[in-house]
């Protein structure tokens, strides 16, 4: 498990709990809107920190954080993922994962052992068109078999799109509604242009928050909650 950043305090990466979050390092994917290059671009990875350090600090935490939250990077890029969801579980610590979805397989022998207690998966387009956000195509059967594992656990979960305008028509979106339904959760997020994989995004927006609200509106038929972040 290679760590690449560890924030100590988060009030809003785990629903209702307060938490810390381990960002591990190395991707298959490469988003364009993606604002953690130092954790996806070899080039540019930041230094690993060793993870008893991350263990040591989240011993010291007991007690004062509910939760811990895993993303990347894409975490089920690594083979002991489970052993160290488990550790910290045993800790006595909440724990969810967010993941691209690329990886079904990882995700049934997580969610089987039951080794967290939230989900959450970016869908970035419609299944059959990653390339638009990659600029390669994705296998949309994996993501199709990841969607409905996560659907049909009894963990709670997410599904959530990153909303670049020029990237992503509303049509797009109403697609990807369709292919969540039955979903607990499915959130907007609005596009912020900070450090990003591919600079010439800097200068692009998301939808007004009046765009956003409807299309959340309109997708409550889908999901049992949507909302804007």
């Amino acid at each position: 498990m290679i760590i690449g950043r560890l924030q100590k305090f988060s009030l809003i990466d785990y629903p209702g709990k307060t938490c810390a979050i381990i960002f591990t390092r190395d991707c298959n994917f490469r988003c364009r809107y993606c604002h953690n290059p130092e954790l996806v671009i070899p080039e540019k990875y930041a230094p690993k920190i060793p993870l008893p350090e991350v263990y040591n600090f989240l011993e010291s935490r007991r007690g004062k954080l509910d939760a811990v939250s895993i993303t990347g990077g894409e975490p089920t890029q690594h083979t002991d993922l489970i052993e160290m969801l488990e550790m910290i579980k045993n800790m006595g610590f909440l724990v969810k994962l967010d993941s691209n979805g690329s990886r079904p397989e990882v995700l049934e022998n997580i969610i089987s052992k039951k080794s967290v207690d939230y989900l959450a998966m970016d869908v970035k387009a419609p299944l059959e068109d990653y390339s638009k956000i990659m600029g390669w195509s994705v296998p949309a059967e994996k993501l199709k078999r990841s969607i409905e594992l996560i659907k049909n656990s009894d963990i709670d979960h997410e599904f959530r799109t990153t909303v670049v305008k020029r990237l992503t028509s509303k049509d797009d979106l109403r697609e990807i509604a369709q292919a969540v339904k039955g979903a607990q959760n499915y959130f907007l997020q609005k596009f912020t242009p900070t450090k990003l994989i591919d600079p010439d995004l800097i200068k692009d927006i998301s939808y007004s928050d009046d765009e956003l609200k409807e299309l959340a509106q309109e997708f409550r038929v889908y999901v049992k909650h949507c909302n804007i972040r």
